[in-house]
Protein backbone atom coordinates (compact mmCIF):
# COMPACT_ATOMS: atom_id res chain seq x y z
CA UNK A 1 0.00 0.00 0.00
CA UNK A 2 1.51 3.40 -1.12
CA UNK A 3 2.32 5.79 1.44
CA UNK A 4 -0.28 8.69 2.13
CA UNK A 5 0.88 11.92 0.55
CA UNK A 6 1.49 14.74 3.43
CA UNK A 7 -1.06 17.45 2.68
CA UNK A 8 0.49 21.04 2.39
CA UNK A 9 0.45 23.11 5.89
CA UNK A 10 -2.39 25.84 4.75
CA UNK A 11 -0.71 29.44 5.79
CA UNK A 12 -2.43 31.99 7.45
CA UNK A 13 -1.02 35.78 7.21
CA UNK A 14 -1.61 37.70 9.86
CA UNK A 15 -1.46 41.90 9.03
CA UNK A 16 -0.86 43.84 12.41
CA UNK A 17 -1.89 47.53 13.07
CA UNK A 18 0.15 50.28 13.08
CA UNK A 19 -1.93 52.80 10.54
CA UNK A 20 0.63 54.52 7.94
CA UNK A 21 3.14 52.06 8.95
CA UNK A 22 0.39 49.46 7.36
CA UNK A 23 1.89 50.16 3.82
CA UNK A 24 4.62 48.13 5.03
CA UNK A 25 2.65 45.14 4.87
CA UNK A 26 2.34 45.46 1.05
CA UNK A 27 6.24 44.89 1.34
CA UNK A 28 5.81 41.87 2.83
CA UNK A 29 3.27 40.80 -0.03
CA UNK A 30 5.87 41.65 -2.56
CA UNK A 31 8.10 39.29 -0.66
CA UNK A 32 6.06 36.18 -0.58
CA UNK A 33 5.04 36.83 -3.90
CA UNK A 34 8.65 36.79 -5.13
CA UNK A 35 9.33 34.05 -2.56
CA UNK A 36 6.19 31.82 -3.99
CA UNK A 37 4.42 31.69 -0.98
CA UNK A 38 0.81 31.90 -1.35
CA UNK A 39 -1.19 32.55 1.87
CA UNK A 40 -4.53 30.35 2.38
CA UNK A 41 -5.78 32.35 5.02
CA UNK A 42 -5.68 36.35 5.62
CA UNK A 43 -6.46 38.03 8.50
CA UNK A 44 -6.13 41.18 9.90
CA UNK A 45 -6.53 44.21 12.33
CA UNK A 46 -7.38 48.17 11.69
CA UNK A 47 -4.63 48.81 8.72
CA UNK A 48 -3.43 45.12 8.50
CA UNK A 49 -7.46 44.49 8.40
CA UNK A 50 -7.76 46.92 5.26
CA UNK A 51 -4.16 45.38 3.50
CA UNK A 52 -5.55 41.86 3.86
CA UNK A 53 -8.98 42.61 2.04
CA UNK A 54 -7.41 44.22 -0.78
CA UNK A 55 -5.37 40.95 -0.67
CA UNK A 56 -8.34 38.94 -0.85
CA UNK A 57 -9.94 40.91 -3.13
CA UNK A 58 -7.26 40.45 -5.49
CA UNK A 59 -6.51 43.74 -5.72
CA UNK A 60 -2.95 44.36 -4.63
CA UNK A 61 -1.27 45.72 -7.36
CA UNK A 62 -3.80 48.01 -8.39
CA UNK A 63 -4.21 49.38 -4.81
CA UNK A 64 -0.27 49.30 -4.18
CA UNK A 65 0.20 51.72 -7.22
CA UNK A 66 -2.63 54.20 -6.05
CA UNK A 67 -0.85 54.05 -2.29
CA UNK A 68 2.51 55.09 -4.45
CA UNK A 69 1.12 58.10 -5.80
CA UNK A 70 -0.21 59.61 -2.52
CA UNK A 71 1.13 62.99 -1.69
CA UNK A 72 -0.28 65.47 1.31
CA UNK A 73 -2.64 67.15 -0.88
CA UNK A 74 -4.36 63.24 -2.12
CA UNK A 75 -4.65 62.83 1.47
CA UNK A 76 -5.94 65.89 2.91
CA UNK A 77 -8.90 65.18 -0.13
CA UNK A 78 -10.20 62.26 2.09
CA UNK A 79 -10.20 64.42 5.31
CA UNK A 80 -14.35 65.05 5.86
CA UNK A 81 -14.04 66.90 9.51
CA UNK A 82 -16.92 66.55 11.90
CA UNK A 83 -16.50 67.22 15.78
CA UNK A 84 -18.72 64.29 17.29
CA UNK A 85 -17.28 60.67 17.50
CA UNK A 86 -14.26 61.39 15.72
CA UNK A 87 -11.91 64.04 14.15
CA UNK A 88 -12.82 62.44 10.88
CA UNK A 89 -16.07 60.74 9.20
CA UNK A 90 -13.91 57.98 7.01
CA UNK A 91 -17.07 58.14 4.15
CA UNK A 92 -14.63 59.93 1.42
CA UNK A 93 -11.81 57.46 2.17
CA UNK A 94 -14.19 54.38 2.02
CA UNK A 95 -15.81 55.97 -1.30
CA UNK A 96 -12.60 55.42 -2.08
CA UNK A 97 -12.23 52.28 -1.46
CA UNK A 98 -14.66 51.26 -3.25
CA UNK A 99 -12.92 51.31 -6.45
CA UNK A 100 -11.27 47.85 -5.15
CA UNK A 101 -13.78 46.26 -2.93
CA UNK A 102 -16.90 47.58 -4.75
CA UNK A 103 -19.81 45.50 -2.96
CA UNK A 104 -17.80 42.15 -3.07
CA UNK A 105 -18.63 40.34 0.24
CA UNK A 106 -16.59 38.03 2.70
CA UNK A 107 -18.47 35.30 1.84
CA UNK A 108 -17.04 36.21 -2.17
CA UNK A 109 -13.73 35.96 -1.39
CA UNK A 110 -11.26 33.27 -2.93
CA UNK A 111 -9.34 33.28 0.17
CA UNK A 112 -11.03 33.33 3.94
CA UNK A 113 -11.01 36.63 5.42
CA UNK A 114 -11.70 38.11 8.86
CA UNK A 115 -11.04 41.64 10.09
CA UNK A 116 -11.11 42.02 13.96
CA UNK A 117 -12.47 45.06 15.41
CA UNK A 118 -13.85 46.04 19.47
CA UNK A 119 -17.25 46.79 20.96
CA UNK A 120 -16.73 50.31 22.16
CA UNK A 121 -18.82 49.67 25.24
CA UNK A 122 -18.12 46.02 26.07
CA UNK A 123 -14.47 45.71 25.11
CA UNK A 124 -15.52 42.06 23.30
CA UNK A 125 -12.89 41.32 20.28
CA UNK A 126 -15.31 41.06 17.20
CA UNK A 127 -14.34 38.96 14.33
CA UNK A 128 -16.12 40.26 11.27
CA UNK A 129 -16.71 37.34 8.85
CA UNK A 130 -19.80 38.29 6.93
CA UNK A 131 -21.29 41.18 4.89
CA UNK A 132 -19.11 43.65 2.21
CA UNK A 133 -15.48 43.77 2.48
CA UNK A 134 -15.49 47.50 2.89
CA UNK A 135 -17.69 47.58 5.94
CA UNK A 136 -15.66 45.68 7.84
CA UNK A 137 -12.77 47.52 6.80
CA UNK A 138 -14.29 50.32 7.91
CA UNK A 139 -15.02 48.85 11.07
CA UNK A 140 -12.17 47.52 12.19
CA UNK A 141 -9.91 50.88 11.34
CA UNK A 142 -12.06 52.78 13.12
CA UNK A 143 -9.35 54.50 15.71
CA UNK A 144 -11.40 56.06 18.51
CA UNK A 145 -10.26 59.90 18.28
CA UNK A 146 -9.47 60.00 14.31
CA UNK A 147 -12.44 58.02 12.61
CA UNK A 148 -16.49 57.64 14.21
CA UNK A 149 -17.37 54.37 15.49
CA UNK A 150 -19.17 52.26 13.26
CA UNK A 151 -22.52 50.97 14.30
CA UNK A 152 -23.16 47.49 13.14
CA UNK A 153 -26.06 44.87 14.56
CA UNK A 154 -26.66 47.07 17.80
CA UNK A 155 -23.09 47.71 18.04
CA UNK A 156 -20.69 50.68 18.05
CA UNK A 157 -17.39 48.95 16.46
CA UNK A 158 -13.86 50.77 16.90
CA UNK A 159 -10.63 50.10 15.78
CA UNK A 160 -9.59 45.94 16.30
CA UNK A 161 -6.39 47.20 17.43
CA UNK A 162 -7.14 48.16 20.75
CA UNK A 163 -7.91 44.16 21.69
CA UNK A 164 -5.68 41.98 19.30
CA UNK A 165 -3.05 44.33 17.50
CA UNK A 166 -1.92 41.40 15.62
CA UNK A 167 -4.31 38.69 15.25
CA UNK A 168 -2.05 35.02 15.68
CA UNK A 169 -5.53 33.56 17.14
CA UNK A 170 -8.08 34.34 14.67
CA UNK A 171 -5.87 32.73 11.97
CA UNK A 172 -5.62 29.84 13.85
CA UNK A 173 -9.68 29.58 14.35
CA UNK A 174 -9.98 29.92 10.87
CA UNK A 175 -7.73 26.38 10.23
CA UNK A 176 -4.26 27.70 10.11
CA UNK A 177 -1.40 25.37 10.49
CA UNK A 178 1.42 28.23 9.93
CA UNK A 179 1.33 31.89 11.22
CA UNK A 180 3.19 34.32 9.28
CA UNK A 181 2.81 37.58 11.93
CA UNK A 182 3.60 41.16 11.01
CA UNK A 183 3.90 42.97 13.97
CA UNK A 184 4.44 46.95 12.97
CA UNK A 185 4.93 48.41 16.46
CA UNK A 186 8.02 46.53 17.66
CA UNK A 187 10.13 49.18 17.61
CA UNK A 188 7.95 52.34 18.10
CA UNK A 189 9.79 53.13 20.98
CA UNK A 190 13.10 53.31 19.24
CA UNK A 191 11.49 56.85 18.19
CA UNK A 192 13.50 60.15 19.79
CA UNK A 193 12.23 63.15 18.42
CA UNK A 194 13.67 66.59 19.55
CA UNK A 195 11.74 68.80 21.73
CA UNK A 196 11.79 72.72 19.75
CA UNK A 197 11.81 75.48 22.61
CA UNK A 198 8.93 77.55 22.19
CA UNK A 199 8.58 81.06 23.33
CA UNK A 200 5.31 81.08 25.51
CA UNK A 201 3.98 84.28 25.27
CA UNK A 202 4.52 84.04 21.45
CA UNK A 203 3.09 80.79 21.34
CA UNK A 204 0.02 81.89 23.32
CA UNK A 205 -0.41 85.18 20.90
CA UNK A 206 -0.20 83.26 17.67
CA UNK A 207 -3.21 81.31 16.25
CA UNK A 208 -1.34 79.34 13.52
CA UNK A 209 0.82 78.06 17.06
CA UNK A 210 -1.87 76.70 19.22
CA UNK A 211 -3.64 75.10 16.25
CA UNK A 212 -0.89 73.36 15.31
CA UNK A 213 -0.83 71.31 18.60
CA UNK A 214 -4.37 69.40 17.62
CA UNK A 215 -4.04 69.53 13.77
CA UNK A 216 -4.35 66.32 12.38
CA UNK A 217 -2.32 67.55 8.78
CA UNK A 218 0.95 68.20 10.79
CA UNK A 219 2.81 65.17 9.48
CA UNK A 220 6.18 65.82 10.49
CA UNK A 221 8.59 68.23 12.18
CA UNK A 222 9.55 71.95 10.25
CA UNK A 223 13.04 71.78 9.17
CA UNK A 224 13.35 74.51 11.94
CA UNK A 225 11.96 71.94 14.26
CA UNK A 226 14.59 69.27 13.15
CA UNK A 227 17.45 72.07 13.31
CA UNK A 228 16.78 72.41 17.29
CA UNK A 229 18.52 70.32 19.74
CA UNK A 230 16.69 67.96 22.52
CA UNK A 231 16.06 69.99 25.88
CA UNK A 232 13.86 70.17 28.81
CA UNK A 233 10.19 69.08 28.77
CA UNK A 234 9.61 72.36 30.61
CA UNK A 235 10.83 74.90 28.08
CA UNK A 236 9.52 72.57 24.78
CA UNK A 237 6.94 72.48 22.52
CA UNK A 238 3.43 70.52 23.69
CA UNK A 239 3.41 67.66 21.76
CA UNK A 240 -0.26 67.94 19.66
CA UNK A 241 -3.35 66.37 20.91
CA UNK A 242 -3.66 64.18 18.03
CA UNK A 243 0.19 62.78 19.08
CA UNK A 244 -0.59 62.54 22.15
CA UNK A 245 -3.49 60.09 21.33
CA UNK A 246 -2.10 58.76 18.83
CA UNK A 247 1.15 57.28 20.35
CA UNK A 248 -0.71 56.26 23.27
CA UNK A 249 -2.59 54.22 21.74
CA UNK A 250 0.46 52.96 19.93
CA UNK A 251 1.91 51.89 22.88
CA UNK A 252 -1.03 50.44 24.52
CA UNK A 253 -1.16 47.88 21.14
CA UNK A 254 2.71 47.14 21.45
CA UNK A 255 1.78 46.18 24.98
CA UNK A 256 -0.88 44.03 24.03
CA UNK A 257 0.93 42.28 21.09
CA UNK A 258 4.16 41.41 23.21
CA UNK A 259 1.92 39.82 25.65
CA UNK A 260 -0.31 38.29 23.47
CA UNK A 261 2.47 36.72 20.80
CA UNK A 262 4.32 35.00 24.14
CA UNK A 263 0.95 33.43 24.77
CA UNK A 264 0.30 32.52 21.34
CA UNK A 265 3.53 32.61 18.90
CA UNK A 266 3.32 32.62 14.79
CA UNK A 267 5.38 30.73 13.26
CA UNK A 268 7.22 33.03 11.39
CA UNK A 269 7.33 36.65 12.94
CA UNK A 270 8.13 39.49 10.63
CA UNK A 271 9.19 42.97 12.65
CA UNK A 272 10.09 45.90 10.00
CA UNK A 273 11.94 48.20 11.56
CA UNK A 274 9.46 51.67 11.05
CA UNK A 275 10.28 53.89 14.32
CA UNK A 276 11.10 56.47 11.65
CA UNK A 277 7.56 56.53 10.76
CA UNK A 278 4.63 58.66 11.87
CA UNK A 279 1.48 57.46 12.33
CA UNK A 280 -0.10 59.97 9.76
CA UNK A 281 2.63 59.43 7.34
CA UNK A 282 0.43 58.17 4.58
CA UNK A 283 3.03 60.24 1.68
CA UNK A 284 6.04 57.87 3.18
CA UNK A 285 4.29 54.32 1.23
CA UNK A 286 7.90 53.81 -0.67
CA UNK A 287 9.86 53.67 2.70
CA UNK A 288 7.41 51.88 4.94
CA UNK A 289 7.31 49.29 1.31
CA UNK A 290 10.97 48.98 1.66
CA UNK A 291 11.22 48.01 5.09
CA UNK A 292 8.11 45.59 4.86
CA UNK A 293 9.90 43.99 2.00
CA UNK A 294 13.46 43.72 3.60
CA UNK A 295 11.96 42.37 6.71
CA UNK A 296 10.14 40.22 5.13
CA UNK A 297 13.35 38.62 3.26
CA UNK A 298 14.87 38.02 6.53
CA UNK A 299 12.35 35.91 7.96
CA UNK A 300 10.89 33.86 4.81
CA UNK A 301 13.90 30.93 5.54
CA UNK A 302 12.03 30.11 8.73
CA UNK A 303 8.79 28.89 6.90
CA UNK A 304 11.31 26.09 5.37
CA UNK A 305 11.00 24.34 8.66
CA UNK A 306 7.57 23.80 8.39
CA UNK A 307 7.01 22.04 4.90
Amino acid sequence: MPPASRRSPKIGLVLGSGSARGWAHLGVLKALQEAGVRPDIVCGSSVGALIAAVYAAKEIDRFTDWILALDRRKIFQFMDFRWSGGILKGDRLMKSMQHYFGRTTIEECQLPFAAVSTDLYTGAEVWLRRGPLVDAVRASIALPGLFTPVATQGRWLVDGGLVNPVPVSVARALGADVVIAVDLNADIMRRRQALPVVDAEETAATPSSWLSRWHPLRFEKTAEEESLPAVAASTAQMPSVLDVGLNSINIMQMRISRSRLAGDPPEVLITPRLAHLGLLDFHRAEEAIEAGHHAALLQLPELANFY
